[in-house]
């Protein structure tokens, strides 16, 4: 995948944007937790007091708590809380008693950490009165003796304030000193009992003050759920969009540099792997982009923070989540280690399928006319079980994924709540902050079950880059000059062979040998010879379909190699062997090389291609559809449509390889007296297998085992050259070999 980086580089903004917003998703997600244990240990069992500390409290209540504090404790609450006298109109409305006692309200100037300071003190103090209650009460259970202390009337409780007061130090020490042993979240729930009865005697609704509570906190959580999902939208928005555009790239970039390949690399590539490559290598990554986008990121925030909070709510509960996250590690390994080499193989068995599947479809007459169609369902049959049994394989290996997380999951709830029950029970852990650790343990193997998933994608995405890296990391053995020559005026349709030779890469022979020869303009250069005598490959080396291994090829008087291959080809109407037309119309077809070609000169094309009559018979005439791959006309017609398409370009090179061969010899005359007569200051080089195509040539070349045997006119070459003469000897009759 890090060879395809900087395909990133143009989406650094939305990925940054889309990481914000998955770091936003994530807070919310870590805070509905927290807030769900807010509603049951605030809201319900404390009935929505949020700190020990009163705000407000009666005289009697502040010397009461007083004797169960120290000496710094005490001025610390002296200073942190202000007197309000009883004549005080403006509290008496929202807190009748005052209209008896006295009441302190907290310092609104209180930071947050003095705050913490002053609930720390509240809730020390009232575990050591529950200590001292416990004793005079004779209770053994702690939860009873706070129960009662709670329903016994502060009024008698402040009648024991003298006794309190003179109580020995040494007993309130010892009460203090258990007290400070006690967990913190024990220690608040116990202080904020005494809060409610202290809010209580000042005839606050304690009721209300709970609705208060779990409402606000309820929207709270609507809020952050809002937020999350909208934080969630558009994170898979910007996945989606940078998942697409890294696939659109790169799809552009392998089609330019298919587009690029000489024949040598096609060679390499099959037409069948390259399309594999574009489309479902490059869907793979795109796929594994958008999900790397929605959970590799999520995850390790999710499985972090929910450590993090979980921590913050107890420690002991921790390591079973590490017991959890150790067992999926194994699972994830496990699989990663039997699947992926399994993968591999299924991207190249798909190449095979799909070339096994387009020989098929391509060449389907050929396989009825043959009868050989139970041959070709067992080949793909063949092909198709391999690929079957493959992902069957890994489908199922993968398939356990999901019910082993699940399996570990729901035991991971079962330990949390067994462990759990037992801490409640030893007042080490709130009911309230048990079910957030319950949830952060599912977040935590979430996010694990998250990265299970990009594991699951990862080596498929992978073996599909490392094959896309293969294409684009190809060196076109062709490559245009850094300093491109400009064509020499003078010498305008002139294609010149010196001393050369060309072998194909890793053969152990050459192809040619030693060709020299030069093809005018306003003459026809034929070349002929036996089946794989080097003909085609002669052609080929004119547009640089292939670079000769030695000597020159000359165009225009300079080297092929030194001129861009874009002003090569323009220069050159290249019909190959098998004329290839596009889906679309006739006329479209024509016009390919050519956008501003000209009705009437399209019409003289297609008449010097003997085409017009075919043509001019359809009901839509230019405008008639043609097939994908042609298939609605002959191959003579095809033929003739590709010639009139190289003819429409108007170049001063034409190359024809063996593009007559569909035609019968009736239109194959007409065609070639036409040439001569519409383009006669044309440069015509003609690979063919009749005589009778090439005879009237000023120049026939004739090959044989890649070397020129003969050159010369067609008489010329009757005389002195014993190749030509056989081969024309079997096409031709007694009477037309005879020499004047």
């Amino acid at each position: 995948m890090l060879k395809l980086k900087k395909y990133f580089k143009p989406f650094i903004v939305s990925l940054i944007m889309a990481m914000i917003f998955l770091f936003t998703e994530a807070m919310c997600d870590l805070k509905l937790p927290d807030y769900m244990s807010e509603i049951v240990n605030i809201g319900i069992q404390s009935n929505g007091i949020e700190q020990v500390a009163p705000e407000v409290i009666s005289e009697n209540g502040m010397e009461l708590m007083k004797n169960f504090m120290t000496q710094d404790e005490k001025q610390y609450m002296e200073e942190s809380y202000i007197k309000i006298n009883q004549e005080d109109m403006e509290y008496i409305e929202e807190f009748p008693a005052i209209k008896n006692t006295s009441i302190y309200s907290l310092n609104d100037n209180l930071q947050e950490s003095e705050i913490q300071k002053l609930n720390r003190i509240f809730a020390v103090s009232s575990k050591t009165m529950i200590n001292i209650m416990t004793e005079i009460l004779n209770q053994t259970n702690v939860d009873t003796a706070i129960q009662e202390t709670a329903n016994v009337d502060l009024v008698k409780i402040y009648e024991m304030l003298p006794m309190l007061s003179n109580m020995p130090e040494q007993n309130i020490e010892n009460a203090r000193n258990q007290a400070l042993k006690t967990p913190e979240s024990m220690l608040n729930s116990i202080g904020i009992v005494f809060t409610e009865s202290f809010y209580r005697e000042l005839g606050i609704d304690v009721s209300k003050m709970q609705n208060e509570f779990i409402v606000n906190t309820g929207l709270k959580m609507l809020g952050v759920c809002i937020l999350g999902i909208i934080a969630s939208i558009l994170v898979g928005f910007l996945g989606s969009k940078i998942g697409s555009g890294i696939a659109r790239n790169m799809r552009n970039d392998v089609f330019e540099k298919v587009q690029s390949f000489s024949a040598a690399e096609f060679n390499q590539f099959s037409a069948a792997s390259l399309i594999t490559r574009t489309t479902n290598d490059i869907t793979q990554i795109q796929n594994f982009v958008i999900m790397m986008i929605r959970m590799l990121a999520y995850a390790p925030i999710m499985g972090i923070g929910a450590l993090i909070m979980m921590s913050q709510k107890t420690t002991q509960l921790v390591w079973t989540i590490a017991l959890a996250c150790g067992l999926i590690v194994l699972i994830i390994l496990f699989l990663f280690k039997i699947v992926f080499p399994k993968i591999k193989i299924v991207q190249k068995l798909t190449d095979k399928i799909n070339l096994v599947a387009k020989e098929n479809l391509s060449g389907l007459m050929v396989v009825r006319a043959f009868g050989t169609q139970r041959y070709e369902e067992v080949r793909f049959d063949e092909v198709n079980q391999n690929v079957m049994k493959n992902n069957k394989f890994i489908n199922r290996s993968m398939s356990m994924m999901m019910p082993t997380m699940m399996f570990i999951m729901n035991g991971l709830n079962l330990l949390i709540l067994w462990v759990g029950a037992d801490a409640i029970s030893n007042s080490m852990i709130q009911v309230g902050d048990l079910m957030a650790v319950m949830q952060y343990g599912i977040e935590v193997v979430m996010s694990f079950l998250f990265v299970s998933m990009i594991f699951i994608m990862f080596p498929r995405a992978s073996v599909s880059a490392n094959r896309i890296a293969e294409v684009l990391g190809k060196e076109a053995s062709v490559k245009d000059p850094e300093n491109p020559q400009k064509f020499d005026e003078s010498k305008k349709g002139y294609v010149e062979f010196k001393n050369v030779g060309f072998e194909y890469p890793g053969a152990s022979q050459k192809v040619l040998e030693n060709i020299s020869f030069v093809a005018k303009p306003g003459q026809t250069t034929a070349i002929i010879g036996a089946t794989g005598s080097g003909k085609t490959t002669i052609v080929n080396l004119i547009p640089r379909l292939f670079d000769c291994t030695e000597g020159e090829v000359l165009v225009n008087g300079v080297n092929v190699k030194n001129i861009t291959q874009f002003e090569l080809h323009n220069q050159i109407g290249y019909i190959p062997q098998k004329g290839n037309l596009l889906s679309g119309t006739i006329v479209s077809n024509l016009k390919y090389g050519n956008e501003n070609a000209t009705q009437e000169w399209i019409q003289k094309c297609t008449q010097v291609a003997q085409a017009i009559e075919f043509i001019e018979s359809k009901e839509e005439k230019y405008e008639s559809r043609i097939s994908q791959g042609a298939k609605n006309v002959s191959g003579g017609q095809k033929q003739r449509l590709s010639i009139a398409r190289a003819l429409v370009k108007d170049s001063p090179i034409y190359v024809f390889d063996d593009s007559f061969s569909a035609l019968d010899f009736k239109t194959d005359s007409n065609l070639r007296k036409a040439l001569k007569t519409h383009h006669k200051n044309s440069t015509l080089i003609v690979v063919a297998q009749r005589v009778s195509t090439i005879m009237n040539a000023e120049q026939i070349i004739v090959l044989e085992d890649g070397k020129i045997v003969g050159l010369g006119t067609h008489e010329e070459l009757l005389r002195n050259c014993p190749t030509y003469y056989e081969i024309a000897s079997s096409q031709l009759s007694e009477e037309e070999l005879k020499i004047d």
